[in-house]
């Protein structure tokens, strides 16, 4: 998961080794239904011109909560999951009403710091605080990209960033 080893993820996730092996094991059977090899897009190389302007897109929509934009970004069957809550959204039509209905719950936009997750794109997301000039940490976004559309989002708590190197707060203008 995200690169880290089994007794990693079972540490973070407060369960048992095996538990962590099966789900593992059930996510690439998945995958593997889901994503034939064969008429896949590629996505972007790493740190490409391609990849960083479409990240940097989605980044901008994110962060004003701009989910028409953020809508156009994905590819028809793009899923939006947040383990380990047992959430996933599909399609346009299921991700777009979500994130409209989470944008105006945060109360504030969020800020993002890009990073990397498991070789893929990913977002650290901090929320603003109320009493203070400084965002906090918000979740984790980590982007699966399929030729020039995000065609999976998968949310982390925020518990994740120190194992990602991003700051534990940002500072932000009044």
């Amino acid at each position: 998961m995200l690169g880290f080893r089994t007794a990693e993820v079972a540490e973070m996730l407060e369960t048992g080794e095996i538990s962590v092996k099966g789900a593992l094991q059930r996510a690439r059977e998945a995958l593997r239904a889901r994503l034939p090899a064969v008429d896949r897009e590629r996505a972007p190389r790493p740190n490409s011109v391609g990849e960083r302007q479409l990240v940097g897109r989605f980044a901008d929509a994110f962060q004003t909560g701009d989910v028409n934009e953020l809508v156009s970004l994905l590819t028809d069957d793009a899923l939006l999951t947040m383990p380990p809550l047992p959430l996933v959204y599909q399609g346009h039509e299921a991700i777009a009403p979500f994130l409209r209905y989470r944008v105006p719950l945060r109360g504030a936009p969020l800020r993002v710091v890009p990073t990397r997750a498991n070789t893929q794109p990913a977002l650290g997301c901090y929320l603003q605080d109320a009493h203070a000039a400084i965002a906090r940490p918000f979740g984790l976004m980590v982007l699966t990209l399929e030729g020039d559309r995000v065609s999976a989002m998968t949310r982390f708590d925020a518990s994740v960033f120190p194992y990602f190197g991003l700051p534990r707060t940002l500072r932000v203008s009044r």
